[in-house]
C-alpha cells in the first residue's frame, strides 16, 4: 500500500515537472538567465516539499493503522473444538493414542491464543516504529523546503 502511494506521488511529480518545464521553455524565451534559474529552483523546491509531504501523510496513516492493530489485534483463531480434534493423534512408533484431558487442552488452547495475540501486537508495534520513520525522516526536509519557499515569496513581494 505504501509503495503504491509513493509511486503515485512520483508519477504526479514527474507529470508536474514535465508540464512546468514545457511552460518554462515557452516563458524562458522572455526570461533572462537569472530568472530562469530562479524558476527552476522554485519548481525543485515545490517538488521536494510535495514529495516529503506525501511521505509524512503516508507515515501518519500507517502509524494510525498500526496503533489500531495494536489496540485491537486482528487474529484468526481456530475454534476450541477444531483445536481439540487436532491434538488427538497416533504415535508412529507404538501406535498408541495420546489423549489429553479437557482441562489440559483448554489450557493449551488459551496459551496458543494468547501467544497469537501477543505476536500480532508485537508485529503492530514493529510496524508503528517503521511508520514513525516515514514521518520523522522527511518532516525536517519538508519544513526546510517550506521555509525556503516562504522566503522566496517574501523576496518577490
Amino acid at each position: 500500500m505504501g509503495m503504491i502511494v509513493l509511486l503515485l506521488a512520483l508519477f504526479l511529480i514527474i507529470g508536474m515537472v514535465a508540464l512546468l518545464s514545457l511552460g518554462a521553455k515557452r516563458a524562458s524565451t522572455m526570461l533572462n538567465d537569472e530568472e530562469r534559474e530562479g524558476m527552476i529552483k522554485q519548481v525543485y523546491q515545490y517538488a521536494v516539499a510535495f514529495i516529503t509531504l506525501i511521505m509524512v501523510i503516508g507515515g501518519g496513516v500507517f502509524a494510525f493503522m498500526s496503533i489500531a492493530d495494536y489496540i485491537s489485534p486482528n487474529t484468526y483463531m481456530e475454534s476450541f473444538e477444531d483445536y481439540k480434534s487436532m491434538r488427538e493423534y497416533k504415535s508412529e512408533n507404538d501406535n498408541a493414542t495420546k489423549v489429553y484431558s479437557e482441562e489440559e487442552l483448554l489450557a493449551q488452547y488459551e496459551s496458543m491464543a494468547q501467544q497469537q495475540i501477543d505476536n500480532q501486537r508485537q508485529s503492530a508495534l514493529n510496524s508503528f516504529i517503521k511508520s514513525l520513520g516515514w514521518i520523522i525522516i522527511p518532516l525536517p526536509i519538508f519544513i526546510f523546503f517550506q521555509r525556503r519557499i516562504n522566503q522566496g515569496r517574501k523576496q518577490i513581494n
